[in-house]
């Protein structure tokens, strides 16, 4: 019979070798913990925080205040007391003063207010990452660049400037049409379109999708014949394609991404005009 303490020492061993076993265990588990979350918070990282409604807030705000100071500066007669306006801030504006709301400042307001209204709706919480907002700025200007590749090949990239135009007013123009035309074909446009399509007629949401998609995107390039501009086909169907790529890219990346690469997309195309082409 083995004596009592090489027993003991054999019974301590085996509950040492169960504790550490445990621990094992358990820093095994807290690892792959620690794995999930980190692949967690890669994945709600910063393409999720870029389709935010306060992100996109954030990063449009201060392309809504260069297009209200720049059209106060560059686009407008003060003698005259003309300015010169995107038709989509135009349409919102009169749509807006149906109901008795008027004011010089009241589309950009409310611009700012569906986004919070969003953002609350969300229930996102009230956190920025300020580095998500600069690198939005560099996805927007890789997004313009497919539909200037677009209007590259279909020769019509370099649309007329309006006669006279200042080079200042243009650069403004081409930021209010980034914001104001993607709200309301967009935002709004996919919104009301959802509704009808989705909700009330019961379209499968791929089919649905895809309807929105077109719809919208035809109604965006007609859009643009209601100034004095004629009708062209070959600009329908540039303005068409350009549409639905916005569209699909309002899907996939959010409101602020969306106007941002429009914007871009409209800024470089001015500055190919103005150096007389690629």
């Amino acid at each position: 019979m083995p004596p009592r303490g090489g027993a003991q020492r054999r019974q301590g061993d085996a509950v040492m070798a169960m504790l550490v076993g445990a621990a094992v265990k358990r820093r095994m588990a807290d690892g792959a913990g620690r794995h999930d979350v980190c692949r967690k918070s890669l994945s709600s990282g910063y393409f999720e925080r870029s389709s935010q409604p306060l992100t996109a807030l954030l990063f449009l705000l201060p392309l809504l205040a260069i297009y209200e100071v720049g059209t106060w500066y560059l686009a407008t007669d003060h003698a005259r007391k003309i300015e010169q306006r995107v038709i989509a801030f135009n349409l919102l504006r009169d749509f807006l003063g149906l109901f008795g709301a008027t004011g010089r400042y009241l589309p950009p307001l409310a611009v700012v207010g569906v986004l919070l209204a969003w953002h609350v709706a969300r229930r996102d919480p009230w956190v920025v990452h300020w580095g998500t907002v600069a690198v939005m700025v560099i996805e927007s200007l890789l997004l313009g660049l497919p539909v200037l590749a677009l209007g590259i090949c279909l020769r019509r990239f370099l649309l007329p400037l309006v006669a006279g135009a200042h080079p200042g007013s243009e650069v403004v123009l081409s930021i209010g049409a980034g914001i104001y035309e993607e709200l309301m074909f967009r935002l709004l446009g996919f919104t009301v379109l959802n509704i009808v399509l989705i909700d009330l007629l019961a379209m499968r949401k791929v089919l649905g999708y895809i309807a929105i998609v077109s719809i919208s995107s035809v109604l965006f390039s007609l859009y643009h014949y209601l100034g004095a501009e004629s009708f062209n086909w070959e600009t329908f169907v540039f303005r068409t394609m350009a549409g639905a790529y916005f569209g699909v890219v309002f899907l996939i990346r959010g409101f602020g991404i969306t106007a941002g690469s429009h914007a871009a997309y409209d800024l470089i195309r001015f500055g190919l005009v103005l150096r007389g082409g690629p």
